[in-house]
């Protein structure tokens, strides 16, 4: 069993290196694919060797190996978060086609993160495939089965929805942004309507968290703009690996 979560952690190394990618390169509508990995200030190709993740970074000590700028931390921050995801999902879920589909959720939750943070933008070459990916989940080797994605769907995306409308006239301003509707979308298609509804009550108890601690330091200032998927994103990791125990603990507490 140890070997497995080996192998499934070096892939999670992998795929976290390919996550980088779309990263860096869907915000600024660049090919995936081609060219290959190089570094974004000299443009000189990187090498397997340098390319290794997690590990070529600590021996490059961070910088590029021929113009010897700085890569962003943010690179084994990314393939180190996937590796602990992949090996947590089999550690919860065991070996099968479920913890696999829960991979490629948690996967595409780590690009709108990352994009999101970076860029105020979540692609919607993540959103719409997620959302399809989701539903034929739901409806063939996730136990929540497609009725429950469905409504996962139309609720998450729904609620958010209805927020972005009302907000400019409750609030005066724009709230919640398209992207944010279709990212809870695609969670509600993968885990269903109730831990699309705990994703958004987490995110949005950590994003107010957050803000009000950055406006107390005086970081930002109360007008400035807060991306919400990455809160989201928290959110729909507590629901995924949670939320069960989460809602059982609610309902004993009901039942007296």
């Amino acid at each position: 069993m140890i070997s497995l979560y080996l192998i499934v952690g070096l892939f999670g190394a992998l795929i976290g290196s390919f996550l980088n990618v779309c990263i860096y390169r869907l915000p600024r509508h660049e090919s995936i694919a081609w060219p290959g990995s190089h570094c974004p200030a000299c443009a000189h190709p990187i090498a397997w060797y340098d390319n290794i993740p997690i590990v070529s970074y600590l021996i490059l000590s961070g910088r590029c190996r021929h113009c010897a700028v700085r890569i962003p931390l943010r690179y084994p921050v990314v393939e180190a978060l996937n590796v602990l995801g992949y090996v947590g999902l089999l550690w919860f879920f065991g070996p099968g086609w479920p913890a696999a589909a829960y991979g490629l959720l948690y996967s595409a939750l780590l690009v709108v993160a990352g994009t999101d943070l970076s860029h105020k933008i979540i692609p919607n070459v993540i959103t719409f495939p997620g959302i399809a990916v989701g539903l034929i989940s739901a409806a063939t080797i996730l136990p929540l089965g497609l009725t429950n994605g469905l409504i996962g769907l139309l609720v998450g995306g729904g609620i958010l929805w209805l927020l972005a409308w009302a907000s400019p006239y409750l609030f005066g301003k724009e709230g919640m942004g398209g992207g944010d509707i279709k990212l809870l979308a695609m969670i509600g298609a993968f885990l269903g309507w109730k831990p699309a509804v705990m994703t958004i009550m987490v995110g949005s108890f950590l994003g107010s968290l957050v803000g009000i601690t950055l406006i107390a330091a005086r970081v930002i200032k109360r007008e400035d703009h807060i991306p919400f998927g990455p809160f989201l994103v928290c959110g729909a990791l507590v629901a995924l690996f949670f939320g069960q125990s989460i809602l059982d603990w609610y309902q004993g507490l009901l039942a007296g």
